[in-house]
């Protein structure tokens, strides 16, 4: 495994899980910059990105799994699926309360945005340009930055 290029800095992002969004713009520079020249840095960050984005993804398939569980139990009508219900909508709740924590703590609703912005890049500047011309300003704005 190679080592962090400047240890310190390195000490101070692995304190923040590796998450620089939510520090002003000028202090950002000298660590984008950091992540830029240092691989055992950058491939951390993607590490715990996935982390984060699998905890919501789980979280999310859990929440639809005991709402699948719920509608079963209403549509059968077994013994006793008033508990069963209770079960299913408890396991629901837990599984949005997951789901929520992740969201909130983790900077990974904010890499799925910046994903999703990059893609919209991708396909504005494939298309022709008449196309881009009819786009709404505000959208432009958005998926180009400028």
């Amino acid at each position: 495994m190679s080592q962090c290029a400047e240890p310190i800095v390195g000490k101070i992002l692995a304190g923040w899980r590796y998450d620089i969004s939510g520090l002003a713009p000028e202090m950002r520079g000298d660590y984008e910059l950091h992540f830029a020249e240092c691989e055992h840095c950058r491939s951390r960050q993607q590490l715990h990105r996935i982390i984060d984005i699998s905890l919501i993804v789980l979280a999310s398939v859990s929440a639809a799994v005991f709402l699948l569980a719920f509608g079963v139990i209403r549509h059968f009508g077994p013994r006793h699926a008033f508990w069963l219900e209770i079960a299913a909508l408890a396991g629901f709740a837990l599984s949005a309360l997951i789901w929520l924590v992740v969201a909130v703590a983790t900077p990974a609703p904010m890499a799925v945005v910046d994903a999703a912005r990059l893609g919209a890049r991708v396909v504005h500047d494939k298309l022709p340009q008449e196309i881009r011309e009819r786009l709404p300003e505000d959208i432009r704005v958005k998926i180009t930055g400028s």
